[in-house]
């Protein structure tokens, strides 16, 4: 808070599954508002949300990012190796019944869920959720070709807008989305927002503000890049001095832009670090 820091992101991997998660909510949550934080927010595959949900409201949460990527049951084992669409789902419902707002995070997949997309726009619009579409980044080693994967969003977008009839929008957020309203119809009773965060196709790094902390410890400053710094010493040391330092060091470090690319020349990753080290 000191430093200007006024909305805290808590993601993964999937955070819900850490032991001691409330616990942190909990002690994040005492400082909204009243001079500290402005907003606390959870990205999350909603897999633990009907456990945590009304906890997570409690603790000052308004709203969460639920990562899904597809609707179709063999499509969502394929993506994640794991039979749980259905657990997902029940996670949404218990998000939006202990009063979350949920905005659905989808990373397009060329011979996964492209075609899929304006179907999950229309399902999470009928349920009163936004939508952020994302190109899939070179982050980690995966076992199938990236470029295959890949999906630019860019002539993607210019689809859906004269699909849904979508207008730009002036929603703006600290983060790297263009969003474009969508007027109300019968899938949409009170008119919904898309989101698209495009890294390779439209570069947003100059307008980047953010910073990523790790479980343990560690600061990336850019999410496109391995640059980081350990932390942990300064903090079990309760060295404020030596802290703030690292910080300073840290964010001067910032890098100017991200090294993300897909081509059918470049195959390796930007980075090994995989996104779940650092969430999105």
């Amino acid at each position: 808070m000191r430093r200007g820091v006024s909305k805290i992101r808590i993601s993964g991997g999937e955070p819900l599954v850490r032991k001691d998660i409330m616990k942190l909510m909990q002690g994040l949550g005492q400082h909204i508002g009243s001079g500290g934080f402005e907003e606390l927010t959870l990205t999350s595959n909603a897999t633990q949300m009907p456990t945590h949900a009304a906890a997570l409201a409690d603790c000052g949460v308004k709203r969460v990012n639920i990562s899904l990527d597809t609707l179709n049951r063999d499509t969502f084992l394929r993506l994640t190796r794991r039979d749980a669409l259905h657990q997902t789902l029940a996670g949404i419902d218990a998000a939006q019944a202990a009063g979350l707002q949920v905005k659905i995070n989808t990373v397009a997949l060329k011979n996964y869920n492209e075609a899929e997309i304006p179907t999950l726009i229309d399902w999470a619009h009928g349920r009163g959720m936004d939508i952020s579409i994302i190109e899939t980044m070179p982050m980690g080693i995966i076992d199938e070709d990236r470029f295959d994967q890949y999906v630019p969003l860019l002539p993607l977008q210019e689809k859906l807008i004269e699909q849904f009839s979508l207008t730009a929008s002036s929603h703006r957020t600290a983060g790297p989305a263009t969003y474009f309203d969508r007027p109300a119809s019968q899938h949409n009773d009170a008119g919904r927002r898309i989101g698209f965060i495009t890294p390779l196709t439209h570069n947003f790094c100059a307008n980047c503000n953010r910073v990523r902390v790790t479980c343990t410890g560690e600061i990336y400053t850019c999410l496109g890049q391995d640059g980081k710094m350990d932390l942990r010493a300064a903090i079990k040391s309760f060295d404020e001095t030596l802290l703030q330092q690292q910080l300073d060091a840290a964010l001067i470090a910032k890098p100017k832009g991200h090294d993300f690319d897909i081509s059918e020349t470049q195959q390796n990753p930007a980075t090994a670090r995989h996104m779940s080290v650092t969430g999105g």
